[in-house]
């Protein structure tokens, strides 16, 4: 899955970025109080994009 594609997704759901860092971006859910990072690739593996979801408590894409 892209990058863009992902954030656009957890941005829909509530969630916003903490910071930037160099190989990785920190994401915030205010709702669960619950953070994740997010890599800085262009590409992400869905089971990673999963897995990032379930740590910031929203649904993955495609099974909303």
């Amino acid at each position: 899955m892209k990058r863009n594609q992902v954030l656009k997704h957890l941005r829909r759901h509530g969630c916003v970025v903490s910071r930037e860092g160099k190989k990785h971006t920190l994401i915030w859910n205010p709702v669960a109080q619950l953070g994740a990072a997010l890599p800085r690739h262009n590409e992400i593996k869905d089971i990673l994009v999963t897995i990032i979801c379930r740590e910031l408590d929203i649904p993955a894409p495609g099974k909303e």
